[in-house]
Formats: C-alpha cells, structure tokens, sequence
C-alpha cells in the first residue's frame, strides 16, 4: 500500500525462505490458498484509544452485575495460572477446561440474552486493525475461505464483524464457542465442544468441517468440505506462538505464518521471529498482510 511505511515495524528472519515460499504458494495459484486467523489482538487491535483493546470474551456484560462481578473473580484467578511457566501442560488444560466451563454455567445461569450481546459490543473498547477490511475484500473477490479460530465465543465475534466491519462476507467463517438461544433470545446451552485457549488448535480443524461444508452452499463459496482441505496452502495470521498450531491438524504444503507481536517485545522478538515467517511490532495495522496477500493471489510472473 502506498504511503504506508511498514519497514520499521516489520522483521523477516528468512527473507530467501519467505519469497520461496511466496512464489510456491504463487505458482499453485489462489484455488490452493486458504487463510487461518486468530481473532483478539490478531485481527483486533491490541490497543485502542492509547488504552489495552478489550477481548470479544472480556467486552461481554451480562446486564447483571452480580454476574460480572463472578465472571471478572474468575478471570482474576485463571489468568494468571494460564500463563504460569511452572503448571504442567496437563494440569493446566484442566484448569482451562474449568475456567471455561465455569464462565459458560455462570452465561446461562445469569439469563444472558442476544440483546446484552448487541448492546456490549456497541459499548466496547474493540476495533479491527487498520487494513482488515480490505484483506477480507481481496480474499473474498478471490474465492479464498477464511476461518477464524477463537477461544472466545463465536456470536461475539460475529456481533462484532456486523457492528465494525458494517458488512458482511461469504468468505468468512468463525469456528468457535456458539451459544444456543431460546425463542426469546435467552441463552439455554453450548454447541459442541468447548474450545478453550490450550485445545483451541487440536480442535479446531476437527470443528471447522461442518463450516468447510457451509462454505458450499449457494450463498457460500463454491467448496466442499473436501475442496477446502484440498486448500493445502495456508496463510496464518496470530498473535501468541501457540497459535501457529491452528494449522496444525492440516495437511499442508506450504504454510506462510504472520505473528503480531503487540507488547514487551524485547523480550519476545528473538522467539518471534525464529517462529514466524514475518513478525509486525507495535500493534501494527494489517496493510503488510493486505500487500502480502494480493502477491500470494497474483500470477503475474509466475
């Protein structure tokens, strides 16, 4: 994109490896390409107005503050054991497992309604990154899926792409914790397994067959569940070294993985950047994976 000057955000440890495998995902052309996102502070911006963005799990009020009250207790205990260097993986997914499940039970307990879902994501500190919404319309004209993968919960997510993007794309789907309403738009229970943010990958290419299959009907893309797997290039998009694992249940050929690494970057580049095939600094907008991805679509001197 003209006048956007990404060179002091961005870092490529294998220049030579990324334009090799640039021109391979070029020469198989966009019918071979998919595109695998995470949501928070991938696609959203990690800092809106100078201040931390909020998540699509942390922006939800219940219209009940006692509720909340529970909710943010939760948040205040799990969190930091999520990130403990010193629980074994095993203990800790079951302390995710217990988290999520606990924060489901208190949604359903607390009467959450799709109302309290609108009127959240209207009030909320979220925004998309600049540049999201052309990367969506690129890859939408071209035929190309998008999944996104999230731990957080999929009518969040789509109350948000309605709310910011203002419309909608057949190319987009969210593969996600989804809620189940009533007639009166009460929440009774949730679909499928839960996706918390240690299992997140291992089950989410398992989820996104049913949403490869949606990807075939009229108002969809043209692709079976089988033609999407057939998508054996992927671009993945996250913000966390585990999210390269969102690929992982796929059997890919070429893979070209973007990290957003937003904060204490000090800290993180040197892992960053052995882990990604190009790192963004700084909360930086999405005008690098838009160029990035119209290269990968162009057959102009393949």
């Amino acid at each position: 994109m003209e006048g956007h000057d990404l060179s002091k955000v961005t870092v490529v440890d294998d220049p030579q490896l990324l334009q090799d495998k640039i021109s391979a995902v070029r020469r198989a052309g966009p019918a071979k390409l998919q595109v695998i996102a995470d949501f928070d502070a991938t696609l959203t911006k990690y800092f809106v107005n100078g201040r931390r963005g909020q998540s699509s799990h942390g922006l939800l009020k219940q219209g009940n503050p006692e509720f909340d009250a529970k909710r943010q207790a939760l948040y205040e205990y799990y969190h930091p054991l999520e990130f403990s260097p010193t629980i074994p993986i095993e203990e800790k997914t079951k302390l995710m497992e217990e988290w999520w499940g606990k924060t489901h039970n208190l949604l359903i307990e607390g009467g959450l309604t799709y109302d309290a879902i609108k009127e959240s994501v209207a009030s909320s500190a979220i925004a998309f990154r600049e540049g999201v919404v052309e990367l969506f319309e690129l890859l939408e004209e071209k035929d190309i899926p998008v999944l996104i993968f999230s731990a957080g919960l999929a009518d969040i997510i789509e109350e948000v792409l309605r709310q910011k993007l203002h419309r909608s794309f057949k190319n987009v789907k969210i593969v996600s914790n989804r809620m189940v309403f009533d007639d009166s738009g009460r929440l009774i229970s949730f679909k499928g397994k839960l996706i918390h943010s240690l299992n997140k990958n291992e089950h989410a290419l398992d989820m996104a067959g049913p949403v490869h299959e949606h990807l075939g009907e009229p108002n969809g893309i043209a692709n079976d569940s089988a033609s999407v797997k057939a998508r054996t290039n992927v671009l993945l998009l996250g913000d966390h070294l585990g999210d390269l694992g969102m690929s992982d249940g796929l059997d890919y050929e070429t893979r070209i993985s973007v990290g957003f690494l937003n904060d204490n970057i000090e800290n993180n580049l040197g892992s960053y950047r052995k882990a990604f095939d190009v790192v963004y600094l700084n909360d930086a907008p999405m005008w690098g994976v838009v160029n990035l991805a119209s290269q990968l679509c162009s057959s102009e001197g393949v």
